[in-house]
């Protein structure tokens, strides 16, 4: 059966059980021609056959990145649809592949920072996490700038996370600048369990 067929809504389905059966199908077999069907289904199908296919593409992300990481450019293009839910699933498609592909996903970063800005909390998740696998990829010159400026803006309900994840990125030419900004936030923040998980961040660093 093709792998359009196999899709939710080809199915008569609301739900997303088809659409991660697929992408764990396709993980197994490693069919290189319905992975490349459905990459470019998110470029040229109906909408509702582009967000069951991006759902079946980061769902296969997640168990096989290399075999998402050669369509890396049509969830790129993806991330221009002004549908939310193509660009935050483009977004979690990307995240998946960042590893395997860091020097064309950091290349091309302005994209990920457009797409991502003014959109969801998933959106700002997911690249905070892309954020983060460049930086451990060797890209922290260009990444970090970024990361911290966005813990200086984030939502209290995601400072917590974000410095988690940031926290062992931190060097001794940016660690005051880290500290001062999480000491700054921790001022204004009401929820105890939030001040607790960034406190112990601070806690973590060297002095």
């Amino acid at each position: 059966m093709p792998v359009l067929d196999r899709l939710a809504n080809a199915l008569g389905r609301n739900d997303e059980a088809p659409n991660v059966a697929l992408a764990e199908s396709l993980a197994a077999s490693g069919d290189e021609a319905g992975i490349a069907e459905l990459a470019g289904a998110i470029g040229s199908a109906p909408q509702a056959v582009r967000n069951d296919a991006i759902k079946a593409l980061y769902e296969l992300g997640e168990r096989r990145p290399e075999l998402l990481a050669p369509h890396w450019q049509a969830l790129f293009a993806a991330l221009k649809s002004r549908n939310n839910r193509m660009v935050w699933g483009a977004l979690t498609a990307i995240d998946t592949i960042t590893a395997e592909r860091s020097a064309d996903i950091a290349a091309r970063l302005p994209e990920i920072l457009e797409a991502a800005a003014g959109r969801s909390a998933i959106a700002r998740d997911k690249t905070v996490s892309i954020l983060v696998k460049l930086a451990e990829a060797g890209h922290q010159a260009r990444t970090l700038p970024i990361l911290l400026d966005t813990l200086r803006t984030a939502p209290d309900n995601q400072l917590p996370s974000y410095a988690e994840a940031v926290g062992p990125l931190i060097g001794r030419d940016n660690i005051e600048e880290f500290r001062a900004i999480l000491e700054t936030r921790l001022r204004g923040m009401e929820q105890k369990s939030k001040r607790v998980r960034i406190e112990k961040v601070l806690r973590r660093l060297p002095r």
